[in-house]
């Protein structure tokens, strides 16, 4: 079963740029988009209903922001919107859904850039994402967690690390809250595999950055821990143009 995470920066402005063609050749199992930044009514039909997927997903209350999306060739058992946190939910960030062997979380995480009050909600949001990934853990779940997490890890996860200390994204308390993530027993699945690889996800459109390949990687599946041995691939996928990020994508044994 192969997973597709993928930042596509606007679904309509995708859609102009070949992403029905794209799906239907590379055939994901699931796909899981972020940054949809559509309402339900602007949604056409092509793209709510693509052939031989299960669709779901969670729009932001403010238009032309946020949102995600899974499309699924298997039938969920379950699919959830949101965290039960009405200030993370309205911006509408997280899809969950569950199948027979795992259960699959899809975020778009926020980025702290604008302002230190918007630094401080993209922190509580990191707390509030670990806690609601512990509590499903501790049912038994195993966990793949994918999506834009708008964080650089380390060192190798960007092209300038000593330009960006001070900026978020790389700033020392996100990357922390990824070493967190690690210690609670989460594994990230590119780095399983390829532990120094330099290989980004994300590149600025404002400084032709993709040409000159100067990136983040910022793009992540991570699953728990029960889950890793189950995942033969990981693999982020430069050559997909169509948004100022590319898709990363796991395999599973499953």
């Amino acid at each position: 079963m192969k997973i597709y995470s993928w930042n596509v920066n606007g679904i309509r402005a995708v859609h102009k740029k070949g992403f029905l063609d794209w799906v239907a050749e590379e055939s994901p199992d699931i796909l899981c988009l972020q940054e949809i930044r559509v309402q339900e009514d602007q949604l056409i039909d092509k793209l709510k209903n693509i052939d031989g997927y299960n669709s779901y997903f969670n729009y932001g209350e403010r238009k032309g922001y946020s949102g995600v999306a899974i499309y699924s060739k298997e039938e969920p058992l379950s699919v959830r919107n949101g965290i039960g946190i009405e200030r993370f939910d309205e911006e509408g960030r997280v899809i969950t859904a569950e199948y027979s062997e795992f259960t699959l979380i899809n975020i778009y995480f926020p980025n702290g850039r604008s302002s230190k009050k918007r630094l401080q909600y993209k922190l509580d949001f990191h707390e509030a994402i670990l806690e609601y990934c512990e509590e499903l853990k501790k049912d038994g779940k195993k966990l793949v967690i994918c999506g834009d997490y708008n964080i650089a890890h380390t060192e190798i996860d960007l092209k300038n690390p000593k330009d960006n200390e001070d900026k978020s994204g790389f700033l020392p308390v996100e990357r922390a809250w990824i070493d967190k993530v690690i210690d609670y027993g989460y594994v990230d699945t590119y780095r399983s595999f390829h532990p120094d690889e330099v290989k980004y996800s994300w590149w600025s459109y404002r400084t032709k950055a993709r040409e000159r390949d100067a990136g983040w990687r910022i793009d992540y599946h991570f699953v728990s821990e029960n889950l890793i041995s189950q995942v033969s691939d990981a693999q982020i996928l430069t050559e997909v143009m169509g948004s100022d990020h590319c898709p990363v994508m796991i395999e599973l044994n499953i």
